[in-house]
């Protein structure tokens, strides 16, 4: 497979040897002289196969690149012009052309005229016909998102246009789901959609359209004129063939209206398919630097997960799962002024992990390994609700009021044979959200605009955690009789916030942003410890129990001034002042402090010309540390693990240098993107260790002086000769840290990951497609007298065989290989996915078969800055399923 896969590429750089050519001039109307805005040219060639194509400007300027070394013509016409086309010689100068049209007159009630183009451009709106990038096989919105030309989309549903994630997906420019739109791209039908609208510089707020300086981008659905104003949907149902009973439901119940939108839809499966993504981009969905996003980045984290994680491996052929997702949406327009959206979301999934492992340990002359073998079982139910409401006062003045409500609840059991000893784990888990948003936004001139947002949020997470085994006697050595553990905790928060936001864009592009507010949080965490003989409580050991409250006020002041030196280039200043009010009470202690910081930055922003563009900026941040950095005592975050905070207060330097290089824009034939940053940090939280074979005391410990630099460079190009799109992907982390373990003093560690990949996809009309791809990563670290390394690679290769409008057929190869490993290093799997129609548009019958090869079980290697691990986790095994799809 890795052979084909460097054949690909070499043929892919032979082409960089056709003339790289650029056709620019002005076009103009014959008989007045006058430029011609949006006129269309094409670069065909002779067999009239389409090359590269734009539009004019409002001065009649047009700019064409293209790789060519034969002769080509360019076709060039505008609305109520006669079509004239010139021929292009490869290697003259085609930089100063000067095209005329002749007026054509026609008559509107004679003539009907079609424009069938692929792509469309309409200033910051990039239109894709979904018909021309649609290879028959698209079952999902996600599948036919990810044919787009520059659209990325990865295992968890996150899409990126270009470098840039997307902030929402709307159908008919209505948002149902905001930042969790994987659960509408990965359950809503692909047939409906007849185009997808990409917004560039897009403004979540329509009164900030063209006075935010925005870079974000979002995706319009627009359905099909038969798909609009009635009820339609699909049913799909599915059975496993020769497997242990699997199953697939799927149902969308959709009406899209002028007034009013509507969108039901259910998934119920055993199959590892993950119908929702991350979830939590649904509840709390998170915006950096966006306008009325105060709270945005306020979370409640847990003690303790029962882990179910697995490195560098598909979710899909290790999710043990029995999901149950509904969810019933509605958009409502009551008048022209105000919109009404309602959300609510129930997901239910019962998830089975299965994991063995080896670890050793190396550190300070101190050996030795553990085995473990891991089977845990989940339970998970998540309830969420939320009302939106959307009143424009006026044309220049809106109210916007958000609620939300979560509820979930986690039931984790856990058999886990740890160095021989079986030991039993229960973790249940509660979680309960409010969360209110008001925000009023006030266009007072025609270039500034006013915010004032309020924003308050409750949450609590309890948990209650049980071991059925004693193994602390090397910790707890005088304590006789005891048998289990038992912690219960609790960590709460309450977060209130206001800010008033000015922005104030100039006639010279220059803009002015002054935001002014408070926030107050209060934090409880909660921890009891108990050592318990059968049911009865033996000890609660001092050092290990938690009553910890944290407050901390924050009364700011942000400017951001973007000075337009020159067209096109633009200098970014910011300055933060922070008047913070902090106190700390635990055991009958309180403490106080008010810090004053200020966090400056300065950047720059310059386009240098259509094709290239170049941004940067230095910034020094002081941060305040939150609740799971002060709390006093030890917590016990695993069945071997114990953690504990500073106890006392601190704020934390950082200085940051962004480097970002854009060549192309995303939509061209050729796109490539460089990133870079790197990070100081003046002061940092490491940890203090105990590791002991049985247990682990890690305290929180502030350290000076640690680095961190990321570079990743992407590359985009189409090649019209093999009618494929190439991605080339290279990474590269190097950071550094210190920590102590086990009284070593300090140690430096120092950790290097590379990584490069490439991806190939064919675009081609006729009976078959590929999709193929492969990334290499390699880790290494380094500490006193330690050093160690390994090399993972992932490859796939995707065949599509469209025989007929009605049959098709695709298999889907991956291969996994994992450093480090003497045997049983390289995996391999087979999938397969027939589709015919039974009755066109209505009625399809399929058959899924996954892991053809039947692979069980993979190992992976890891290491870290101690030691090593080798893990084998258990793989679902080969089944197939018989689906029946229906339309109506």
């Amino acid at each position: 497979m890795i052979k084909w896969y460097v054949i690909l590429i070499i043929i892919g750089l032979n082409s960089q040897f056709l003339t790289q050519n650029s056709i620019e001039g002005i076009i103009k109307d014959q008989s007045t002289n006058f430029p011609l805005q949006g006129a269309s040219l094409s670069l065909v060639d002779a067999q009239n196969n389409f090359i590269a194509y734009t539009f004019s400007d409002e001065n009649g300027f047009f700019q064409l690149n293209a790789n060519f070394n034969e002769r080509l013509f360019l076709k060039f016409s505008a609305l109520g012009y006669k079509e004239e086309m010139i021929e292009i010689i490869p290697g003259e100068d085609n930089t100063s052309m000067f095209l005329k049209l002749i007026p054509q007159p026609f008559t509107l009630d004679e003539v009907i005229i079609h424009a069938e183009r692929p792509i469309k451009v309409k200033k910051d709106t990039i239109v894709f016909d979904a018909k021309a990038f649609a290879q028959g096989n698209e079952l999902v919105v996600e599948d036919l998102l990810k044919k787009l030309p520059g659209l990325s989309i990865d295992s968890e549903g996150t899409i990126k246009v270009g470098n840039k994630e997307v902030e929402k997906v709307m159908i008919d420019g209505d948002d149902f789901f905001e930042r969790g739109y994987n659960i509408l791209t990965k359950n809503m039908p692909a047939h409906p959609i007849d185009k997808v609208e990409v917004y560039q510089n897009y403004s979540n707020n329509r009164l900030l359209k063209g006075v935010e300086e925005s870079d974000k981008v979002a995706l319009n659905l627009t359905l099909k004129e038969d798909a609009k104003r009635l009820w339609f949907g699909n049913l799909e149902l599915g059975y496993g063939l020769l497997s242990q009973n699997r199953y697939e439901v799927r149902g969308n119940l959709m009406n899209f209206g002028k007034k009013n939108k509507y969108y039901f839809l259910t998934n119920l499966n055993n199959t590892g398919y993950d119908a929702t993504g991350d979830i939590s981009q649904l509840v709390r969905p998170f915006r950096v630097n966006e306008p009325a996003s105060i709270g945005d980045d306020q979370q409640l984290n847990s003690l303790i997960n029962l882990s179910s994680s697995t490195p560098n491996f598909k979710k899909s052929r290790t999710n043990f799962n029995n999901a149950e997702l509904f969810s019933l949406n509605a958009i409502f327009n009551p008048s022209a002024k105000l919109k009404i959206k309602t959300l609510g979301f129930f997901s239910g999934d019962e998830n089975d992990f299965f994991r063995n492992s080896i670890q050793t340990f190396e550190a300070n002359q101190t050996n030795f390994t553990n085995t473990e073998d891991y089977i845990l079982r989940n339970k998970n139910l998540i309830g969420f609700g939320k009302i939106e409401l959307t009143y424009d006062i006026s044309k220049t003045s809106s109210l916007e009021a958000v609620t939300k409500y979560n509820n979930g609840s986690t039931r984790g059991f856990s058999n886990l044979v740890f160095n021989a000893v079986s030991t039993l784990q229960t973790l249940d888990t509660e979680n309960e959200l409010f969360d209110q948003k008001i925000s009023y936004t006030n266009k007072f001139k025609e270039k500034k605009v006013f915010l004032l947002t309020g924003r308050f949020i409750d949450e609590s997470t309890p948990q209650d955690y049980r071991i059925n085994r004693f193994f602390y006697e090397g910790l707890f050595p005088e304590t006789e009789n005891v048998n289990n553990v038992l912690q219960l905790s609790e960590t709460k928060m309450k977060f209130a916030g206001v800010e008033a936001h000015l922005l104030d864009r100039w006639e010279n592009g220059n803009l002015l942003e002054l935001q002014f507010g408070n926030q107050y949080r209060n934090d409880n965490l909660n921890s009891i410890f108990q050592l318990k003989e059968d049911e009865n409580t033996v000890q609660l050991p001092p050092g290990f129990q938690n009553q910890t409250q944290y407050s901390t006020n924050n009364l700011y002041l942000k400017s951001r001034y973007q000075l337009a030196v020159i067209n096109n280039f633009s200098i970014i200043g910011k300055l933060d002042l922070h008047q913070l009010s902090n106190k700390l009470e635990y055991e009958g202690v309180s403490e106080g402090e008010t810090p004053f910081f200020i966090n400056p930055s300065l950047g720059l922003d310059w386009k240098i010309n259509n094709k290239n563009r170049l941004k940067s900026s230095y910034s020094l941040n002081t941060t305040n540390a939150g609740i799971l950095d002060v709390y006093n005592n030890f917590v016990l975050t695993g069945f071997r693990s114990f953690q504990a905070g500073t106890g006392s207060f601190n704020q934390l330097d950082a200085s940051t240098f962004i480097f970002n290089y854009e060549l192309g824009e995303w939509s061209d034939r050729f796109f490539a993107n460089t990133f870079l940053v790197y990070s100081k940090n003046h002061d940092f939280f490491s940890t203090f260790s105990i590791i002991d074979q049985n247990f682990s005391l890690s305290e929180k410990f502030l350290f000076k002086d640690r680095e961190y630099l990321s570079f990743n460079s992407n590359l985009d190009r189409y090649f019209r000769f093999i009618r494929s799109n190439l991605k080339l992907d290279l990474g590269y982390v190097q950071s550094n840290y210190k920590n102590i373990v086990n009284d070593s003093g300090i140690r430096e560690i120092n950790s290097w990951n590379y990584s490069y990949g490439m991806e190939l996809r064919s675009g081609f009309t006729g009976v078959f497609n590929y999709h193929l791809g492969t990334k290499w990563n390699r880790n290494k670290i380094e500490a006193r007298e330690f050093s160690n390394s390994f090399t993972d690679n992932v490859s796939f290769l995707d065949l599509l065989f469209l025989f007929n409008e009605f049959f098709n057929v695709q298999l889907k190869t991956e291969q996994y290989y994992f450093g480090n490993l003497q045997e049983d290093n390289t995996y391999h799997f087979l999938d397969i996915d027939a589709t015919y129609q039974l009755k066109p548009n209505k009625l399809t019958l399929s058959l899924e078969a996954r892991n053809l090869f039947n692979t069980e079980t993979f190992r992976s290697f890891t290491i870290s800055d101690f030691g090593t691990s080798t893990t084998s986790y258990r793989l679902l095994p080969r089944f197939g399923l018989l689906k029946l799809k229906y339309r109506f």
